[in-house]
């Protein structure tokens, strides 16, 4: 089955109802399967061949929605930038992976071989041809591409493929949010190449509408879900909370089913109080980029269970294991490992990472956690020093480079500590020789560093602790602050 394919089949199904609504831009279930069709072939025009990498650096909109799926069925490889990210990480990426291409907004300051920006796109648009774009590829053969990092923090690409897609599909719709009807309304109020843009695919095969936000605004968010009737919307936790925040949520007659979260870990309070305001409807979903959305889930009766992730999927299979390997005893603390479907193919061109991160034909997530008697799973922690904010992961290594770089300082540490709104908050801690402020290693490094990556405080050691290897020991440092909290 090609992901092309399913949308020629809604379109069929569904013809004129809306599939997308962006502000006043509305787009049919034909018109989208139309457009995808034009500017895939398009693409195709241009000289692109199956299997080139694309890269899309776009908003949340309908645009974004046509390019990704324009990829699809052109055989092309889609590789999402983020709007957020600075020059050098936009860079980086598409030199790591030969992107060919990068579709973008206008505000784009890479270089590529075709560059597509808003008037290139809308010409492509209107001047491609209407015959039926469909180049199959081979279950196996790479789709996309997302973006994870090591514990150096340099980014590694994921290979994710159809075979994975359609899993991950199937997963949503038979556990995460059963129960899609026409006439329901998904709306993604979160980045589209994110998280909720893979809540796209279980709904158009349904025919229900997404209502895309451009821009996340906790007031708006409260606006569009009540005057549109969405039924249904994933939020990262961060979201949660600026929302609950707002004054207009105690009077908001909502119609949501379900609301989605993930991307983060959730603080139990702020659980409570969501199911407070929304009721019992909210349902967690946990997973990593090699292994999109779906490892465990966490339904909205499940959630007198504090702190659990929930148990696996229906076709996938999770376990605890030492650092051997060994499977854990119920209630043991060692690396949550996951098979099924859903897995990635390969890290891009890593065989090596690959290899490490795949054993036995395992995801190994890295993430420390356990299992109760009834199947639930725990995270107690990252068994590297992943940051994970507001629903995006930082690498402190990244952001520890940078601060060294400032002149004047001497170590560097980047934590993240336990945030109620953001799950995690970046916190840096440095030593410095004499006379360097806090203030001035930040405003001399925060131009360096993407917004969402930024220390939120920069506070100055006399001296970092050390292993007797000399590494600095950021989990000493982090236990130190918490303790005097």
């Amino acid at each position: 089955m090609q992901i092309g394919e399913m949308i020629r089949r809604a379109a069929q199904r569904y013809g004129d109802a809306p599939a997308l609504v962006c502000g006043e831009q509305t787009m049919s279930f034909s018109q989208f399967d139309q457009a995808t069709d034009r500017f895939g072939n398009a693409l195709r025009g241009l000289g692109l061949r199956a299997g080139d990498r694309v890269a899309v650096l776009l908003p949340n909109g309908i645009e974004c929605m046509i390019a990704y799926y324009s990829l699809a069925k052109a055989g092309l490889v889609r590789v999402p930038l983020n709007t957020r990210e600075t020059l050098l990480e936009q860079e980086y990426k598409l030199e790591y992976v030969g992107a060919r291409a990068l579709i973008h907004n206008g505000n784009a300051n890479v270089n590529a071989e075709f560059l597509i920006g808003p008037e290139d796109f809308s010409k492509m648009l209107k001047d491609g041809s209407a015959s039926i774009c469909a180049v199959d590829r081979e279950l196996e053969a790479p789709l996309r591409l997302g973006f994870t990092g090591g514990t150096t923090g340099n980014p590694k690409a994921v290979t994710l493929t159809t075979r994975g897609e359609i899993a991950e599909i199937a997963a949503f719709m038979m556990d995460l949010i059963p129960g899609i009807d026409f006439g329901d309304t998904m709306l993604h109020a979160a980045p589209i190449g994110h998280a909720s843009g893979a809540f796209f695919l279980p709904h158009l095969l349904r025919g229900a509408r997404s209502v895309i936000m451009p821009k996340f605004d906790a007031d708006t968010f409260i606006d569009v879900a009540e005057r549109e009737g969405a039924t249904c919307t994933f939020l990262v936790p961060t979201m949660i909370a600026m929302v609950l925040e707002r004054s207009g949520i105690a009077g908001a007659k909502f119609k949501l089913r379900r609301l989605c979260y993930g991307a983060s870990s959730i603080a139990p309070s702020l659980a409570k109080r969501a199911m407070m305001a929304f009721g019992p409807i909210l349902a967690q979903t946990y997973g990593q980029a090699e292994s999109p959305m779906v490892i465990t889930l966490l339904q909205p009766d499940e959630h007198d269970r504090e702190a659990s992730c929930g148990r696996p999927y229906t076709f996938v299979e999770a376990r605890v294991v030492d650092d051997e390997d060994r499977v854990l005893m119920h209630g043991e603390v060692g690396e949550i490992v996951c098979r099924g479907p859903q897995l990635m193919a390969r890290y891009w061109n890593k065989p090596e990472e690959t290899e490490k991160t795949m054993r036995n034909g395992w995801l190994h997530t890295g993430d420390l956690g356990y299992m109760d008697r009834e199947g639930f799973f725990y995270i107690a922690d990252r068994k590297n020093d992943l940051i994970i904010s507001g629903g995006y992961n930082i690498y402190p290594r990244e952001i520890e480079d940078v601060l060294l770089s400032v002149n004047g300082v001497l170590e560097a540490a980047v934590i993240g500590l336990p945030d109620e709104k953001w799950g995690d908050r970046v916190h840096a801690v440095i030593s410095v020789r004499q006379g360097i402020s806090a203030e001035s290693v930040y405003l001399s490094s925060c131009h360096l560093i993407a917004s969402y990556k930024r220390p939120k405080e920069i506070e100055i050691w006399p001296e970092l602790p050390k292993s007797a290897a000399g590494k600095i020991l950021r989990r000493k440092i982090r236990e130190a602050i918490i303790a005097r909290q």
